[in-house]
Parts: structure tokens; C-alpha cells; sequence
């Protein structure tokens, strides 16, 4: 597998939209149930550590990052999101994005990232783990999905690079 990582920007919409929505169509991901248009997605996310992920011009996968709150005391703490195309899975797309997205936070001075993950979404749990997360909690019951009841898992990566 030869894959290299882009900045993301709005011509890759196409396919991100498409991969989140594959994504989404799990029930393992997210609590969304459709992807939002650019604009939406845009105005949600860090403008920094973008990237989408690109074998043989056809992107595989992407990774991104949203702020946790808008003080600044908190600018470093940033919530990851990750999605991989079905035909991509299980071939290390997942963690090489995270490893990547890691080490662009890390250029960017985000001392902390966290994410929060459906317990039943073992694969995504595991490539969190194996790039340095931890589980710090649980939140029960946290939301609904399709009627049903999700708790999600709340794990962070700390930076040994920024400092922190």
C-alpha cells in the first residue's frame, strides 16, 4: 500500500461526504444521520490538520479535527474524527491517518486530543489504542440512535511533544 495524505479541501467534498456517509450508515460512528453539506462541515472543523488520505488518486479515508470550546485556555484540546472508506478497512488506513493526523496536531500545538466512541465500534477503539489513547470514561445513555440507547466511550491521546 502505497498511501500519501493531502490537506483537505473543498474539491475533496465528493469523496469525504461519500466515506462519512459510509460511515454513518455503520450506526457504529456517529450520531449523525446524514452527512452535512461543505458549508456545514466547514464551519464545524479546525481549519488546520485536515487530511485526507490518497492511494492511486482515489481517496481512502479522512481525518479532522473540531475545537472543544472556544476559550482559549482550551485551544489545544481538539476532537478527532476519522473515517475510512468500506474498501479500505482493514488494510491499516485507520491507524495511518490517525498516526498522521497526530503528528500534524502536534505541529499545530494541540496538546490534547480527545474522541468519543460508540462501545460497540471495536475497530475504531483499537487503532485509537494502538496510537496512544486512553479510555478516561463513560458516558451512558449519552444519546439515542435509530431509537436506541448509545453509550460512548471517552478516550484522549496527551502530547508528550507540546509539553503538556
Amino acid at each position: 500500500m502505497t498511501l500519501s495524505f493531502l490537506p483537505m479541501n473543498s474539491a475533496h467534498w465528493d469523496d469525504v461526504g461519500s466515506i462519512y456517509q459510509e460511515g454513518i450508515d455503520t450506526g457504529l460512528a456517529t450520531f449523525e444521520t446524514e452527512a452535512p453539506s461543505w458549508e456545514e462541515w466547514d464551519a464545524s472543523h479546525l481549519q488546520k490538520c485536515r487530511l485526507v488520505a490518497v492511494e492511486d488518486n482515489a481517496v481512502l479515508g479522512w481525518a479532522a479535527l473540531s475545537p472543544v470550546s472556544d476559550r482559549c485556555a482550551l485551544e489545544g484540546v481538539a476532537e478527532v474524527s476519522v473515517y475510512i472508506a468500506a474498501s479500505a478497512r482493514g488494510r491499516g488506513v485507520g491507524k495511518a491517518t490517525l498516526r498522521e493526523l497526530i503528528s500534524e496536531s502536534e505541529k499545530a500545538g494541540i496538546w490534547t486530543l480527545q474522541a468519543g466512541l460508540f462501545a460497540e465500534n471495536e475497530a475504531s477503539l483499537a487503532i485509537h489504542e494502538s496510537c496512544g489513547f486512553r479510555e478516561v470514561g463513560v458516558r451512558r445513555r449519552l444519546g439515542r440512535l435509530n431509537g436506541v440507547w448509545r453509550d460512548v466511550l471517552l478516550l484522549e491521546r496527551r502530547s508528550e511533544i507540546v509539553g503538556v
